[in-house]
């Protein structure tokens, strides 16, 4: 049996913070605004694991008005979602994510950020894509950062 889900996040730049995508520390002058880490690859990560196993998403889990959860490190509530999935009998088959962002530059930083998500989610670096793209100076226009993540889980 196998699932599919969709996860999507953005936040946008705020100063005296640091980036993190992937669980991974990106040298930027900006960091992303939110309640936890504002990770946002791994929030789109979780959402897509949460969604596939019909779970509601990440806001429903870890909500921001929890002072638990104010500016902790998303790698932590991704474990969370990790142990839901595996005590439903899913495993990760495929997982496709795209992080969208006009600076910084992101390549650089990307295998890294496969090797840390694979890592996390106990499975191969080959069932880990991270592709980086900007939106051609529309959309979010540099203001900010978001991921959406599709993922195939198997039972």
């Amino acid at each position: 049996m196998f699932r599919i889900g969709y996860g999507y996040d953005v936040h946008k730049f705020a100063k005296d913070r640091k980036l993190i995508l992937g669980g991974v520390h990106i040298p930027y002058e900006y960091g992303l605004l939110g309640h936890s880490d504002a990770d946002v690859l791994i929030h789109s990560v979780m959402d897509a694991i949460l969604g596939a196993l019909a779970k509601g998403d990440i806001g429903k889990l870890f909500p921001d008005t929890d002072k638990n959860f104010k500016n902790i490190d998303s790698t932590i509530l991704l474990k969370k979602v990790i142990e839901i999935m595996k005590n439903e009998g899913y495993k990760i088959s495929n997982l496709d994510a795209t992080i969208i962002a006009e600076k910084p530059k992101l390549l650089p930083h990307i295998e890294l950020m496969r090797k840390n998500i694979a890592r996390l989610l106990d499975t191969d670096i080959k069932n880990i894509s991270i592709k980086a793209t900007t939106q051609e100076g529309l959309g979010l226009k540099g203001m900010g950062i978001a991921s959406s993540t599709v993922v195939l889980l198997t039972k």
